[in-house]
């Protein structure tokens, strides 16, 4: 997994080092001898992690960080400080600038290469995410997430330990936060799905669990494969922890547990948790907007056309029937016309209800014009597509829709044409047309029925006078 890397050290020497260890692992290396050297580079070629040294003179590491941390184009780039000196309240001011964790010199190259990889695979998925998501932004499908933003309400945090003994420390460190002590995994499991937990600490020195096997789980499930995780290790565990970053697990504390860097590394992994979960909600609902009107909730014709192609294609294939159903609003144009495109909406929100109300849930209702629909019915012949189309049709006519709150209802009709599949030579385009075709014939004949047309084949039973199979 290649990467380009930001050293910064105003020492000739250890950024040699460094950058010598970095290049032998295929990762792709820039170096500055100074802060602002380093926030030149950052601005101008956006490296993937920055590995800069906590002291250095004029600007130091925490100011780099903060600087990065407050430019919205940077903020996401993670940045691991490298210092001589590791006490807690110089890993505590890292942490508040917004460092994403700590390395102790001389550096160990195996924590150094694990914690590095972790980081790319982080800062991958979220660069996906964010691109996904400026996309839908440039089209107009989904507001802007904007950057980070101030944890504005408290978190769910999940401690799973059964010993006991982190308990106090969880208490003092997460004031402000909800935690939830567990000592059982498998329910830990099943409540960290359900519950909207935010952050799952680990206490790695379980009794009765294996606390990896814990974690491989939660980013194994659906549900929880997410949720950052934080371990809490023993100082001599480094084997182990180094296992739990390969699998995934985002940070880790060391024994004995420091409550104010608790609270800082929680919040950290907090806040990029909600700004990620934000970008997954943009990201799927742009992809809803592009396939789905917004007015009924209906497939649109984009996605219809090719569904449509995919279920006619597996209809062939398997010798399995299918139809479809064209229907359009019977003279729609004079409800806009009479009482205003507001109430042609909501007359058109009303349709699609009653609509979805009497289809079945694996039919796939679609909004393809103005006033037009397509229902797509998968596993179905010619005279189950007729009464189906003829209980739609019975629906809308049945009872008028509002149109005021205080006046009289308007009575709304449709004109359905049905089509069947007709055998493994049929297209979704003749499909359609056949349709299409039905639906003219039905609306010529007077409106307000449904007329089917297949290739061949006899009318079907209970048809009746509207129905002019042909």
């Amino acid at each position: 997994m290649s990467a380009r890397i930001l050293v910064v050290d105003d020492v000739p020497a250890n950024v040699k080092i460094l950058e010598a260890k970095l290049t032998a692992e295929y990762f792709d290396v820039m170096t500055a001898m100074s802060g602002p050297e380093a926030l030149a580079l950052a601005e101008r070629h956006a490296p993937d992690i920055v590995l800069v040294d906590l002291v250095m003179p004029g600007m130091d590491g925490v100011e780099v960080c903060r600087r990065i941390k407050g430019n919205f184009r940077l903020q996401h780039v993670p940045v691991v400080m490298v210092t001589a000196h590791d006490e807690p309240e110089e890993r505590l001011r890292g942490l508040e600038s917004g460092a994403d964790d700590f390395l102790v010199k001389p550096v160990d190259d195996t924590a150094l290469f694990c914690r590095l990889r972790n980081l790319v695979r982080l800062k991958s998925a979220i660069d996906e995410l964010r691109a996904r998501a400026s996309t839908g932004e440039r089209m107009g499908l989904v507001d802007e997430v904007g950057p980070d933003l101030p944890l504005d309400r408290p978190a769910r945090v999940m401690l799973v330990d059964d010993t006991g003994l982190l308990e106090a420390d969880m208490d003092r460190g997460l004031k402000g936060h909800e935690v939830m002590a567990m000592h059982d995994p498998r329910r830990a499991l099943d409540e960290a799905g359900e519950r909207a937990v935010e952050l799952v600490i680990v206490n790695l020195d379980g009794e009765t669990f294996d606390g990896l096997r814990l974690c491989s789980q939660l980013r194994s499930a659906e549900r929880t494969r997410h949720i950052p995780i934080l371990l809490v290790v023993g100082e001599t565990e480094t084997d182990r922890l180094l296992r739990g970053l390969d699998m995934g697990v985002n940070d880790y504390l060391v024994r004995p547990v420091e409550p104010n860097e608790l609270l800082a590394r929680a919040n950290t992994q907090i806040r990029r948790w909600r700004y990620t979960e934000r970008l997954r909600r943009s990201v799927q609902r742009s992809m809803e907007m592009a396939i789905v009107d917004e007015l009924t909730g209906f497939y649109n014709r984009r996605y219809m056309e090719t569904h449509l192609g995919t279920l006619v294609d597996g209809a062939a294939h398997r010798s399995r029937p299918m139809a479809v159903l064209a229907i359009d609003v019977d003279f729609f144009k004079s409800v806009n016309d009479t009482y205003g495109h507001a109430v042609g909406d909501a007359v058109l929100k009303e349709i699609a209800g009653r609509i979805r109300a009497n289809v079945r849930h694996l039919d796939l209702p679609c909004r393809v014009g103005g006033e037009e629909f397509i229902v797509v019915l998968p596993e179905t012949d010619a005279q189950r597509a007729y009464r189906i189309a003829e209980r739609v049709r019975t629906a809308i006519s049945s009872s008028p829709f509002p149109a005021s709150p205080e006046g009289p209802g308007v009575d709304i009709s449709l004109s359905i044409g049905v089509a069947a599949f007709d055998g493994p030579d049929d297209t979704a385009d003749r499909l359609l047309r056949r349709a299409d075709q039905a639906l003219y014939r039905a609306k010529r004949s007077g409106r307000n029925k449904v007329v089917g047309a297949i290739a061949a084949g006899p009318r079907p039973v209970g048809a009746g006078p509207a129905g002019e199979f042909q």
